[in-house]
């Protein structure tokens, strides 16, 4: 045999082309080499900006002696978890049960090679034995042994195995869960929230979007207490965990101060240090989180407050979730697109053999090229006061102070002060993209551009600014070139053979971006191919049985189990992205089926809402849509009298603090020339003034012919909720 991973489409896998192991990609040629020589398979599973994936490739994989060993007693599999996520969750799931402990990256998995059954498991292994581990020339040659003299062993534990995984995937089908489950999470989410630094206590420390998405959903529109009331006191504690989180974020160590953009996470409970690579899925999910919050409208000062520091603090707020907002679309646009206008999945961690190399600064490096006052500006905004704070050598910068506190303390005026950081700023910019870059993952992944477009579209519409709408429509129709082909959703762009039919994420975050982009610009051929999704999750991913979607299709052949999952991830939930988008489509075409698919999807979900609610954000997000659509509003006008409708509706959902974009409304400017709609939408008739619909799920209003009463419906509206 021989290396065969020069050609594969994943950065990932060639990268370890030139390994002295003989790396075969995943497909029927390794597959059926194995069974036919009944050899086993090592199956190493990890990803491009996985740290500490590249240095047991560095120890292990590069090192002549136990790559023999490797070539010799096994078929070796490398494998791109962001290529293949689906065997990627299999074995995660395995090596829990074989080991007793969670799972993680690099995987390594020793598989029969006549089922595919795991029987043994573990992560990172040294070259040689050392905190605690074996090394992993030891490793190889114990589990060949185990394989050639155990086999009946390993074939009763292989039963075992598959019987614990398939009850994993049965799960709870009940009733619709009751609103009670989104007390316990919000209770739980409450215990473990560290009140000092934001976030979840503890260490490491990730970004938790979809956690922060509910807490917001639920202080707009709080579901009822037992009386019927809205919980006016859980909505304001959800609104100050949301906002405090994201602003120990943004100021902390997690956001890149220079170039924009967040990394994955931090090492340290307090945001300080990051492990340095930079996600597409991170930064999609962040970017309408922090737009949100920079469209917050403007809290008027309280009484006993004369001099308005609650505004003010208010305002800084809002302007370093701007900054954030536009960090990552700047982040995106320089570094992230590609040349037909998608998004690349990553940036790695280490540079000319060092973790945060490109990221990390000494006081001399920035000394040597700062003017005295640029210098002393960043030092105290920047945070260079105290001892380093990365490996006791070398600084991280954090935002230690507002520009407003090194105004103070160097005595200048404002203006003069933010000239000093923006020019240092600049000159520190120039002298790191002098430095050698990490390296970038250039996988263009469907579900995880299908988050930035949605991501963008939505910040469009917060922030009313076409800056972000236009890669959101560019990077949509690079994926309508490129994924959709014959009416099917591949998962990446690649050539044929390496193509990788769509997964359910791909398929339920396409349809929710869609829905976004179209209300930034209505194309019947987007409404088309939202439809032809949703048709696709229902009969490629529907568990007609138990209710939910599965992970993979019948096309993915997926080994052991088609997992069906309620738990959001590094990425939301699939089950309940696409409870949410079916509710949303079916509402605005009036598909029952559609509608239906979702109910029975929250019914399948009961089980897990009811054991760990918190981990499902998503899911419960979709109960709450469920039990309380969004409106919908459907405006038919002509081109010329469109600005004067988005005014008046503009208007109307400030006045009833209503954030557009945000998840309590959709609006879909239909033009009066389109015919042919389906559905319900075809029962939107135009008129010759314009007319708009307005909807709350099954119930609607009547036609609305104005502008001005388009307005004051909303006023009348927001007055009977008073």
């Amino acid at each position: 045999m021989r290396n065969r991973l020069a050609n594969a489409s994943s950065p990932y896998l060639r990268q370890h082309a030139d390994n002295p192991v003989y790396w075969q990609p995943w497909d029927e040629i390794a597959l059926r080499h194995a069974r036919q020589t009944d050899t086993p398979i090592l199956l190493s599973i990890g990803y491009s900006a996985c740290h500490w994936c590249h240095v047991m490739a560095q120890e292990c994989f590069e090192n002549v002696t136990i790559a023999r060993v490797m070539n010799s007693l096994f078929i070796n599999i490398k494998l791109d978890r962001e290529e293949r996520p689906d065997i990627d969750r299999v074995y995660q799931l395995a090596h829990q049960a074989l080991s007793g402990q969670g799972g993680g990256w690099p995987l390594t998995v020793f598989l029969d090679p006549q089922d595919l059954t795991p029987f043994f498991a573990g992560t990172y292994f040294p070259p040689v034995p050392r905190h605690g581990l074996p090394g992993f020339a030891e490793v190889l040659h114990k589990v060949r042994e185990y394989y050639d003299t155990q086999r009946d062993q390993l074939r009763a534990q292989a039963v075992q195995l598959r019987h614990w995984l398939a009850r994993t995937a049965e799960g709870v089908t009940g009733g619709m869960p009751a609103f009670g489950v989104i007390d316990t999470a919000v209770q739980r989410i409450a215990d473990r929230f560290d009140r000092e630094w934001g976030g979840s206590a503890g260490a490491p420390k990730f970004p938790h979007a979809g956690e922060l998405e509910l807490l917001f959903d639920l202080a707009a529109s709080p579901p009822p207490r037992g009386d019927g009331e809205p919980d006016r006191a859980r909505a304001d504690k959800c609104a100050a965990m949301a906002r405090f989180t994201l602003h120990r974020m943004a100021q902390r160590g997690l956001q890149d101060h220079l170039g924009g953009g967040f990394f994955r996470y931090c090492v340290d409970e307090k945001w300080t240090i990051p492990h340095f690579e930079k996600m597409l899925y991170d930064n999609a999910q962040l970017l309408p989180l922090y737009a949100r919050v920079a469209a917050t409208p403007r809290v008027a000062a309280q009484g006993g407050d004369p001099h308005g520091a609650a505004d003010a603090a208010a305002g800084h707020e809002r302007a370093v979730a701007a900054q954030a907002a536009h960090g990552i679309a700047a982040w995106l646009a320089r570094e992230m697109t590609a040349p037909g206008g998608a998004f690349y999945s990553a940036v790695g961690a280490d540079s000319e053999g060092e973790e945060g190399r490109f990221y990390v600064w000494t006081r001399e490096e920035i000394r040597g090229l700062l003017t005295a006052d640029e210098f002393t500006a960043v030092e105290w905004g920047f945070g260079l006061e105290g001892g380093p704070n990365f490996e006791g050598r070398a600084w991280h910068l954090l935002k230690a102070a507002s520009a407003e506190e090194v105004a103070q303390r160097m005595g200048l005026p404002l203006s003069q002060t933010c000239v000093l950081l923006a020019g240092a700023r600049e000159r520190l910019i120039a002298a790191r993209e002098r430095r050698e870059h990490p390296p970038r993952d250039d996988k263009i992944l469907t579900a995880w551009n299908a988050l930035a477009i949605s991501g963008l579209a939505r910040v469009a519409r917060m922030l009313d600014d076409p800056q972000f709408a236009a890669p959101a429509i560019r990077a949509l129709d690079a994926l309508h070139r490129t994924v959709w082909i014959d009416g099917e959703l591949y998962a990446n762009v690649a050539e044929p053979a390496a193509r990788i039919p769509g997964f359910l994420d791909d398929h339920a975050l396409l349809l929710d971006a869609l829905l976004e982009v179209m209300q930034l610009e209505f194309d019947p051929r987007d409404l088309a191919w939202a439809i032809a999704l949703a048709d696709a999750l229902r009969e490629k991913f529907a568990d007609r049985e138990l209710g939910g979607f599965r992970f993979s299709s019948a096309q993915h052949r997926t080994p052991l189990l088609r997992s069906r999952s309620w738990t959001d991830d590094s990425l939301p939930s699939g089950n309940g992205v696409a409870i949410r988008a079916l509710l949303r489509l079916g509402h605005l075409i009036g598909d029952a089926h559609y509608l239906g698919t979702a109910e029975r999807a929250l019914r399948a979900a009961t089980g897990a809402l009811q054991r760990y609610p918190d981990a499902c954000p998503t899911v419960l997000r979709g109960l709450v849509e469920s039990h309380s659509p969004r409106t919908q509003i459907v405006v038919r006008c002509r081109d010329e009298q469109r600005a004067a409708w988005r005014r008046a509706l503009d208007e109307a959902l400030a006045s009833a603090g209503i954030v557009p974009g945000s998840d309590r409304i959709d609006v879909f400017f239909i033009p009066s020339s389109l015919a042919d709609l389906p559905g319900l939408l075809a029962q939107r008739s135009p008129r010759a003034g314009g007319v708009a619909y307005v909807c709350e799920g099954l119930s609607c209003r009547a036609p609305v012919e104005s502008p001005g009463a388009l307005a004051a419906l909303f006023a009348d509206r927001e007055a009977e909720r008073a």
